[in-house]
């Protein structure tokens, strides 16, 4: 009980956890509860009602077909949530499979693994996400496992750090004299004791996904229309620059606040897990 209230102690004292995680969680309950939240059909269109201004009737007006931006927002949260924690559980998972595996074995093991960890990280990670989803063809749940399968490099690189370090340590001797398997160290002792910074990698890469995902959709390789998504409603938006400004900026906005908010839990949870950093700022 005493680390959950510490840390609680410390989101109380820290403005960036507080801030980001209020931020998160309003995303989450907008995801959750879209369909009894929205105050219109995100799908249903009226041509007489297209491209109305912001008004209490409809607070962020309407687009080019009559339907609802606040509405279709909502309901985008959903694909945002939905495509930043799918892809994110997918490449942390594999980094956190082939970090551990180099790190605890090394020899060629190692070697082998890295190198490949090193050609992944020769190519930019977009332009290969790019180029995956154009050719096995946009879709929301391509999207999702593209961008898990290219993106575990750096959690690989930290997973494997960390367990280089602690692999020689008192407990984990103890267990091999104990006759514990190596999957027993691996999965009881050491990814346990590992997963600190991979929880702050977690968080910040939420982030990064919905962007990523929002550029996709944009370029119209991501969610497909008529799916409500931030990054759809950007790419319908842009030709009506002049005459409804509202198509894209508060789809904009949204994204802006989404990845800032991952960005400052991920920070605080970074500063909460270094000692050093917590001492520093305590002090």
């Amino acid at each position: 009980m005493t680390e959950p209230r510490v840390f609680l102690r410390y989101a109380r004292q820290n403005k960036l956890i507080t801030l980001g995680a209020l931020i998160v969680a309003a995303l989450v309950v907008l995801a959750l509860f879209s369909p009894w939240i929205a105050p219109w059909d995100p799908y249903v269109q009226s041509l007489d009602d297209r491209l109305l201004s912001p008004s209490w009737h409809h607070w962020m007006g309407t687009d080019q077909f009559g339907r609802d931006v606040l509405s279709r927002m909502i309901f985008g949260s959903r694909i945002s949530l939905a495509v930043g924690l799918v892809s994110v559980s997918l490449y942390i998972l594999i980094g956190v499979l082939v970090g551990a595996l180099a790190g605890f074995y090394g020899g060629w093991v190692d070697q082998f693994l890295m190198r490949f960890v090193d050609v992944m990280l020769c190519i930019p990670t977009f332009f290969l996400i790019l180029m995956v989803v154009a050719f096995i063809g946009p879709s929301l749940f391509n999207v999702m496992w593209v961008i898990g399968v290219t993106s575990w490099t750096d959690v690989a690189r930290l997973v494997r750090g960390e367990v280089l370090t602690l692999k020689n340590r008192e407990y984990i001797q103890a267990a091999r004299v104990m006759g514990a398997s190596d999957a027993r160290i691996i999965l009881k002792h050491l990814l346990p004791n590992a997963l600190g910074p991979v929880l702050v990698v977690a968080t910040l890469g939420v982030g990064g996904a919905i962007l990523v995902e929002s550029s996709l959709s944009f370029l119209g390789l991501g969610a497909q229309p008529p799916t409500a998504s931030w990054g759809n409603m950007l790419m319908e938006g842009k030709d009506h620059l002049t005459d409804a400004w509202w198509m894209v900026t508060f789809p904009g906005l949204a994204i802006f606040i989404t990845v800032l908010g991952y960005n400052f839990l991920g920070e605080g949870l970074r500063d909460y897990l270094d000692p050093r950093m917590r001492g520093g700022r305590n002090g």
